[in-house]
């Protein structure tokens, strides 16, 4: 089974290329998804996040906001509230690929926005970029709820550049055009996968 990467910087398409891969019959695995499922009431962390930041959970559910309040742009915070999580998501990541394996899928995709930073490539066969101009990229990140400059550059500065995530990557989908034509791009590169495999 081949597995392929997918990741992108913040604002650069990467949800809609997801969209595009399960479009085309191919199961992902959505990284961020599990971190709401390991966050919400009962989820598998929610309580060893409260215990490491007192006051983020309401009712047993960890209230994003509130934690990201508490991580963003605070280097130890941080990387306290990645070894609650990396380890639990990498475990279902694995379940993930096992339960595809089990199917006889031939193709999987892991979707990572932090892929590269977190050392996630080396649990895949190929790596698939996302990328847009700056300057369009700047514009999707801003027009979302609750966003402001110093909350993009913050997450940015957490993030390694377009540049470097390009440098490393297998195939890089430009995402500054229309729709179809990045599913058409995004289909191409899946055919030939598939037919390495």
């Amino acid at each position: 089974m081949i597995v392929l990467g997918l990741t992108g910087s913040i604002g650069m398409g990467k949800s809609e290329a997801a969209r595009a891969l399960r479009r085309l019959g191919l199961p992902v695995f959505d990284s961020d998804q599990q971190v709401h499922v390991l966050l919400a009431a009962g989820g598998a962390i929610a309580e060893a996040v409260e215990k490491a930041f007192p006051g983020v959970a309401r009712d047993g559910v960890v209230d994003r906001a509130a934690l990201g309040a508490r991580v963003f742009g605070h280097t130890t915070a941080l990387k306290e509230l990645e070894a609650i999580l990396h380890p639990a998501v990498g475990a279902a990541r694995s379940e993930f690929l096992a339960e595809c394996r089990a199917r006889g899928d031939r193709l999987a995709v892991l979707d990572v926005p932090l892929l590269f930073e977190t050392g996630g490539e080396a649990a895949c066969d190929h790596v698939m970029v996302v990328s847009a101009p700056a300057e369009i990229q700047r514009q999707r990140v801003m027009a979302r709820d609750g966003m402001s400059e110093e909350r993009f550059r913050a997450i940015l500065a957490g993030q390694m550049p377009d540049a470097e995530k390009r440098r490393r990557a297998d195939f890089i989908i430009s995402t500054d055009r229309p729709m179809e034509d990045t599913f058409e791009e995004i289909r191409a590169m899946v055919e030939k996968l598939r037919q390495k495999n």
